[in-house]
């Protein structure tokens, strides 16, 4: 399997085309308070201009099933990533409601706990994967903040018997995503605000370099282990 590709925090159907021609596997759209945050309408209107094989992930936070349910469906969404831990049954509702066909990414903040955290859903059959990332105190996610990536490829990165896929996310760029698919070994990298010019606004030669730069690493990974 190769590696899994997310160019997330797309505004415009500019960008995303440049993700999914740079060689992504998904590109990401927020819907949430964020200097990237875009409106159903918009991604309404960018999905259609997409390849198919690319797929289109919404970002939720603090989202409520219906509120998600409405925007699957308007944008023809392939995806979700909820950047908050669900108590009221969000994942298991949206297995019900869209099935296979939709990717479920739950997010988890690398720190204090994370290991219990993942174990406590390693037995959620709704969750397709765990998008690691980090957080600050204002923001939980985009915060261009590299984790730790050495305690967690001792700890949940290093576990090889875990069941979900991982993906890695927070502070990646160009420059350092090779690194970090060497010390973690992820299913897949996540970039935002890596690859941008300015808030919501991507750098096409970074978004390219980074595709690139990641693959490279990939290939590199598998023939070393």
């Amino acid at each position: 399997m190769s590696l899994w590709i997310k160019i997330c925090g797309n505004t415009s159907v500019e960008d995303a085309l440049l993700a999914a021609e740079a060689g992504a596997d998904a590109v990401g759209f927020v819907f949430a308070p964020s200097p990237r945050q875009v409106t159903r309408e918009q991604v309404a209107e960018i999905v259609p201009r997409l390849p198919a094989r690319v797929e289109k992930i919404g970002v939720f936070v603090d989202a409520t099933f219906e509120g998600i349910e409405a925007i699957v469906s308007a944008c023809n969404l392939t995806g979700v990533q909820l950047q908050f831990q669900s108590k009221s049954g969000i994942r298991s509702q949206l297995r019900d409601k869209f099935g296979l066909k939709l990717r479920i990414l739950q997010t988890l903040h690398f720190g204090p706990g994370i290991v219990a955290q993942a174990d406590s859903l390693a037995s959620d059959s709704n969750i397709d994967g765990l998008l690691v990332d980090s957080r600050t105190p204002t923001a939980v996610g985009g915060t261009g903040i590299a984790f730790d990536w050495d305690a967690a490829a001792s700890t949940l990165f290093g576990n090889p018997n875990f069941p979900h896929k991982l993906v890695a996310a927070g502070g990646l760029t160009p420059d350092n995503v090779s690194e970090a698919i060497a010390r973690l070994g992820p299913w897949g990298v996540d970039v935002v605000s890596g690859v941008e010019s300015s808030p919501g606004r991507k750098d096409p030669a970074k978004v390219r370099a980074f595709v690139a730069q990641a693959r490279l690493a990939s290939h590199k990974n598998k023939r070393e282990t």
